[in-house]
C-alpha cells in the first residue's frame, strides 16, 4: 500500500502544479467508499486535453515514471469508449502501472466535476463519487468490479438512484445496475 500511495501523492501533486482537474477511481476509491481490498495499479481520470499531454508525459518522466513510446508518439488507447494512456511508477523490485482516462465523454466530465475531496492516510485527494464508482466498475464489468459494486452500496447505504439510473441507462448498463440494486437489497 505504501507504494500506491506514493505513487498516488505524487502524481495527484504532479496533476496539481499543472492545474489539471482529476478523480482518483478504482481499487484506491473502493478504499475510500466502500470495503479496502488489495489493488496493485492507481486509475485516475483527468480533465486535461490532448494536445496537452506532452506537458504530462515531460513531468511525469523528469519524476522518474516511464510513458510508453506509442504515447509519447500520440497513440491514446479507448478501453470501453474512454481513452487512456498509461505510465509507470519504477520502483526497487517492481513496478506500479498507472491508468490515466481522459475526460472526453459528457460522463467522464460529470464525473470531475462532481468529484469529492477526501483524505487517504492523511493526504487531501480528489475521489470520484460513489455513484460514479459505481457506474465505472458496472462499465468494467469483471466478477471483482460487481463486488466491488455490493461492497460501496453496502458502505454507503442509500445512494442517488435517480443519477445513476440516468447515467447507467445512456452508457448502456442498466440492466447490470438493477441487478446490483437487486442484489443489494436482498
Amino acid at each position: 500500500m505504501k507504494d500506491l500511495t506514493q505513487a498516488l501523492r505524487e502524481l495527484t501533486g504532479m496533476l496539481d502544479s499543472l492545474s489539471v482537474p482529476y478523480a482518483v477511481m478504482g481499487g484506491m476509491a473502493v478504499r475510500v467508499h466502500g470495503i479496502p481490498r488489495p489493488t496493485h495499479d492507481v486509475d485516475f481520470t483527468i480533465a486535461l486535453r490532448r494536445e496537452r499531454l506532452p506537458d504530462l508525459f515531460a513531468l511525469v518522466i523528469d519524476a522518474g515514471y516511464s510513458v510508453a513510446e506509442p504515447h509519447l508518439q500520440g497513440w491514446v488507447d479507448n478501453v470501453a469508449g474512454m481513452p487512456l494512456v498509461k505510465i509507470r511508477m519504477h520502483m526497487e523490485d517492481h513496478g506500479i502501472d498507472i491508468d490515466i482516462f481522459l475526460a472526453e465523454s459528457e460522463f467522464q466530465k460529470s464525473l470531475v466535476a462532481r468529484r469529492q475531496r477526501e483524505t487517504l492516510e492523511g493526504h487531501p485527494i480528489w475521489f470520484v463519487t460513489p455513484e460514479d464508482l459505481v457506474l465505472l466498475k458496472l462499465i468494467a464489468g469483471r466478477p471483482r468490479d460487481f463486488v466491488d459494486v455490493q461492497d460501496v452500496l453496502f458502505t454507503q447505504g442509500e445512494l442517488d438512484n435517480a443519477y445513476l439510473r440516468r447515467w447507467a441507462g445512456s452508457l448502456g448498463v442498466a440492466d447490470r445496475l438493477e441487478q446490483a440494486l437487486r442484489e443489494w437489497q436482498e
